[in-house]
Formats: C-alpha cells, sequence, structure tokens
C-alpha cells in the first residue's frame, strides 16, 4: 500500500510518499503554497517533484491525507471566566486542537473588546466559563455581547451547562452558527477538554477547510484530516504511548522552532516529582501544547529579540564559543535582518554561530513558558514549595522539528536549550535530556496515519527520528 501525505503549508506544500507496508519513506518533495492563487497549482508542482524522483505515483497511491496550517492556520479566540481556570482550559482545548490562539478574553466582554475579537478575523470563537451549576452570568452576558456583533464566524459553546440552552437561545435568535459541547471544566480545577477539540477538529472538517478554499484538491488530496499542529501532536501521542503492540517511548517533548512561531508539545504527567511540593493551581493536560508567537527565527525575530534580550542572546554566545568575537550591535543587527529577509539561506561561520544563538535562545525561551515554575513559601510547619504547572524536569526524549533544526551542521546545540541551567531552583524544565531530530519531516505525515494505520505510523517514528 502506497499513502501520500501533504502538509500544507504557509510557505511550502510538502508531500511524502510512504510504503505502508513497510514502513518506508519512499520520497518527498515540498513546492510553494499557492492557496492565494489556487491551492492546486503548488500541489501539482510538489506531486510532479516528487514523480520525477520516485517515478510516477499520484494514480496509484491507495490514500492521500493532508494537513494544513495554509492561510494562517486554523485561528481561534478564547472566551472564558478567569485568566487561570475555565479561560486557561478553553485555550488549552483550542491548541491541543491545533489551533493558533490569537487572543483569549475574561470576564465579561466589552464592546471594545467585541471590535478586537472581529478585528483578530478568527475562524472560531470558543466560548467557556463557569463550572457546572456555577457562575452563569458572565457567559450570558458574552453570549448577548457576541448575539448583538456582526461576527459571522461558528460558535463552539463550551460552558456551564446550567447555562447553555440559554445561551444556545440567545446565539440562535442573532442566527450564529453554533455548536455546543461539554463543559471544558465541569467542576474547580477539574479539565475536560478532549469533547472541545474533538469538537473544534469537526468544525475544521465541515467548514473552515471550504472557507480556506481547501475543498478544490479532491485531484490531489482524498480529504483534509487535520490542521498541521494536529498531525504532529497524534505523532507524538502515537510515540510516547506506542502502537497498543509495541511499548512507547513514554513521557517526551517536541519542539518544532518555526520561522513566525516555536511550539512546545509535552507528552507527559507533570506531577511533582520532589518530596515538599503540592500542586497549586489547575491541572495541566497529559498532551499539552503552546505556540510562542513572538518566538519564531525569522518573521518574529525582532519580537524574540524583545522578549529574551541582547544580555541573555550574548550571554548564550559565550557558552557556545567563549573565544567567538561578537563586536557591540552585530547580533543585534543580524537579528533585525532577519525578519526582513526571511527566505535567506546563510552561510558564513559568523551567521551560522549567530543562527544557533537565536535558535537556542527561541528554545529556551518557549521551554521556560511551557514547563512549570516552583514556588518557595514559609509556613508555621516550615518550608513548602508549591508547584505551577508541569513538572518536566525527568523527561529525558527530547525531539527537535523546524528547519533550522533540519539543516543545522550541530541541532543539538539548539535544543541543549530545553535544559534546565545548573543552579537553577524554580523551572521545571528537563534536568537532562536526549535529542533526536525530525530529519525527513516525518512527525507530520505519521500522525496523518496515527488514527487509520498506528503500527505503521508508529514504525515510521522510530526508524526516521534520529538521535543527535
Amino acid at each position: 500500500m502506497i499513502a501520500l501525505l501533504f502538509d500544507i503549508g504557509s510557505t511550502f506544500t510538502k508531500v511524502t510518499a510512504v510504503d505502508c507496508d513497510e514502513a518506508k519513506l519512499l520520497g518527498r518533495s515540498a513546492a510553494p503554497t499557492t492557496i492565494n492563487t489556487d491551492v492546486n497549482e503548488g500541489l501539482k508542482q510538489a506531486v510532479t517533484q516528487l514523480e520525477d524522483q520516485i517515478g510516477v505515483i499520484a494514480d496509484r497511491a491507495d490514500f492521500k491525507l493532508a494537513c494544513s496550517s495554509a492561510a494562517g492556520g486554523l485561528k481561534m479566540v478564547a472566551v472564558g471566566l478567569v485568566p487561570g481556570l475555565t479561560a486557561q482550559a478553553a485555550q488549552w482545548a483550542a491548541l491541543g486542537a491545533g489551533a493558533k490562539v490569537l487572543q483569549t478574553f475574561v470576564f465579561k466582554l466589552t464592546k471594545q473588546e467585541i471590535d478586537k475579537i472581529s478585528e483578530l478575523d478568527a475562524d472560531i470563537i470558543l466560548l467557556a466559563g463557569g463550572t457546572d451549576g456555577g457562575n452563569s452570568d458572565t457567559i450570558l452576558h458574552n453570549a448577548r455581547m457576541l448575539a448583538r456583533s456582526l461576527l459571522d464566524v461558528p460558535i463552539i459553546i463550551a460552558g456551564n451547562k446550567a447555562a447553555q440552552d440559554e445561551v444556545s437561545k440567545i446565539l440562535q435568535a442573532a442566527g450564529k452558527d453554533l455548536r455546543i459541547t461539554d463543559n471544558v471544566m465541569p467542576q474547580l480545577e477539574e479539565l475536560n477538554i478532549e469533547p472541545a477539540r474533538e469538537t473544534i477538529r469537526a468544525l475544521f472538517l465541515e467548514r473552515i477547510i471550504h472557507a480556506k478554499g481547501l475543498d478544490t484538491m479532491q485531484r490531489f488530496v482524498d480529504r483534509v484530516v487535520m490542521p498541521t499542529p494536529s498531525a504532529v501532536m497524534d505523532a507524538a501521542q502515537l510515540l510516547a504511548q506506542g502502537d497498543g503492540k509495541d511499548k512507547g517511548w513514554g513521557e517526551l517533548l517536541v519542539i518544532d522552532v518555526g520561522g513566525a512561531t516555536t511550539d512546545v508539545h509535552s507528552m507527559a504527567t507533570g506531577d511533582p516529582t520532589s518530596s515538599g511540593v503540592v500542586l497549586k493551581g489547575l491541572v495541566e493536560p497529559w498532551k499539552k501544547r503552546t505556540v510562542e508567537g513572538d518566538l519564531g527565527i525569522r518573521y518574529s525575530a525582532a519580537s524574540l529579540f524583545a522578549a529574551v534580550g541582547e544580555a541573555f542572546l550574548l550571554q548564550i554566545g559565550k557558552e557556545l564559543n567563549p573565544n567567538f568575537p561578537i563586536a557591540d550591535g552585530n547580533l543585534e543587527d543580524f537579528i533585525l535582518s532577519l525578519g526582513r529577509v526571511p527566505s535567506e539561506i546563510y552561510t558564513t561561520e559568523k551567521e551560522i554561530f549567530f543562527e544557533t544563538i537565536i535558535g537556542r535562545a527561541a528554545v529556551t525561551a518557549a521551554m521556560n513558558r511551557h514547563a512549570g515554575r516552583l514556588e518557595q513559601i514559609f509556613t508555621p510547619h516550615g518550608e513548602v514549595f508549591l508547584q505551577r504547572g508541569k513538572d518536566l524536569s525527568q523527561v529525558k526524549k527530547i525531539i527537535g522539528t523546524g528547519g533550522i533544526l533540519v539543516h543545522h551542521q550541530s541541532p543539538q546545540d539548539i535544543l541543549a536549550g530545553a535544559i534546565r541551567p545548573s543552579g537553577e531552583k524554580t523551572l521545571l524544565t528537563p534536568l537532562a535530556g536526549e535529542f533526536f531530530l525530525d530529519k525527513e519531516y516525518i512527525m507530520a505525515a505519521a500522525g496523518l496515519l496515527a488514527k487509520e494505520m498506528p503500527k505503521t505510523a508508529f514504525n515510521l517514528l522510530n526508524r526516521y527520528l534520529v538521535a543527535v
């Protein structure tokens, strides 16, 4: 059996041919994405390139599946009651479904916030708020505000079930497109985000594909299955848990360093691993994804520089090579130039060294935001540590993907940014790690196969993720 697996990105359309019986990569190619004109043009180019490599294959493929992050990917707005509770749960549900959360709003929406939501041009709004039987005033107020707006996007209701009927009536009377699913937080600090994730995915297949013009690809693709980040997450979950017959790798991290964002996926419980530590706040999901829109290494290079600061970048440079000369201002000039010419390939020793610095900074900053932290407090009974977020200190398997890592001569120098610095006591990032590289961009392809052919997908991941 032969599968053609497409990843239609914002910049490039990639196609991977797989022998499913042998779990073997037959070939892969890429061409510029042409969604602004006709997405089929880029698809045709990618398929033609692949056929030039390995012979005529498109007509012989048994099935052709695609994921997509084109046209900005799946863009969502999350609305909840409290920043660290229902709003956070709604955000995790959206991120776990492969969406990019443009902004999260809390408490009662104002007219100005409704205007802001309209400006964000989201594909879906996720409306949460209140535990089951708890606060209903806020979600009802927010439903009325959305009903009076000119917004014409699907709204998923995932809040207090006692208020869902009334929320539905308010929005239906205004002609809004609704989907109702289970509350993302039925009880205080209790997550239930899988139903919302599945509703988001179903809505993506039902409406968003058409809205982005991806339903015109029947010649090349049988169906678009999911957003690309969701495919990567499905691959990571399969790799961690195994295929039902063979044991998986256990807890792991996937770090995707891109030009616009740096994404981190963790497959881990995140429970405290040290004595004297008490978990505080919302228990985070076992499979968690975060997206850092200000930590890309091309389009978002300027915001990365602002987020981490020049001193931190220079410190990384000294750690990598204390003898490498970095003149004042040179590093900043180079970083700011990255956003102006994002497609340029750098080849000199200095340019590659500077790229390594910013890649490592992106990994470090993204991991620091993804992982949990400890807070030291003193009680009448002595010192206690409160843990907020996931403890990833014992996670050993770290997988890197993204162009800068795949094409770098020493990707481990960049991935080392995920490891906790010696002497750091509060961050709960990994203490040590084994690094692996997605050199063949197999993660998204395997994620497309994960549900239909888990054995093949699992074997592909084991075969093509290489230790570095």
